[in-house]
């Protein structure tokens, strides 16, 4: 009986990731090809039409929001340069403030890693998180800017994203 190469894999168990990889959260593929027309890029779930909230009161009072279900718009100032997992959502492309750091759910949709510049639209939990010196450094290897508070302590805005729209 001939065993193909990925039964053997599945039969063996898949190889471990390495440390960076298991840090990163980097599947190997995300599901989710890009759907939409060429100016408009969706991925995750279909945006539900929730009321927006001001990425600006995000921003400034983040204590306000922390665990609830939001709708931002706003412009992504960067994104994973490795393979999209996240990206960084500001008023302006330009602005060196505070952004938000969007994650996708479950890590089941990416994002095109050149979506710096785009108009977006995301809809999902927004968390208020301190972030490990090895986490805060890995992103930062990532093309990221990680804020941090008085203390020296990585902190940051998160949204964890259900749905994306994208915009040229």
């Amino acid at each position: 009986m001939l065993l193909t190469a990925a039964a053997v894999l599945l039969l063996a168990g898949s190889p471990t990731a390495s440390s960076d990889e298991a840090e990163c959260h980097h599947p190997a593929t995300a599901a989710g090809a890009p759907k939409g027309d060429a100016d408009v890029l969706l991925r995750g779930e279909k945006l539900k039409g929730l009321p927006k909230t001001e990425l600006a009161m995000v921003l400034k009072a983040p204590g306000d929001y922390d665990g609830k279900t939001v709708a931002l718009e706003g412009t992504v100032r960067r994104a994973c340069e490795r393979k999209g997992c996240w990206m960084e959502l500001a008023t302006a492309a330009t602005e060196k403030g505070p952004g938000v750091r969007v994650t996708f759910k479950d890590y089941g949709f990416f994002v095109p890693v050149d979506s710096a510049g785009r108009s977006a639209k995301v809809e999902g939990v927004v968390k208020v998180a301190e972030l490990s010196d090895e986490r805060a450094k890995h992103y930062e290897s990532e093309g990221a800017t990680v804020p941090r508070g008085k203390d020296g302590k990585p902190r940051e805005i998160q949204l964890v994203a259900s749905g994306v729209e994208l915009r040229k």
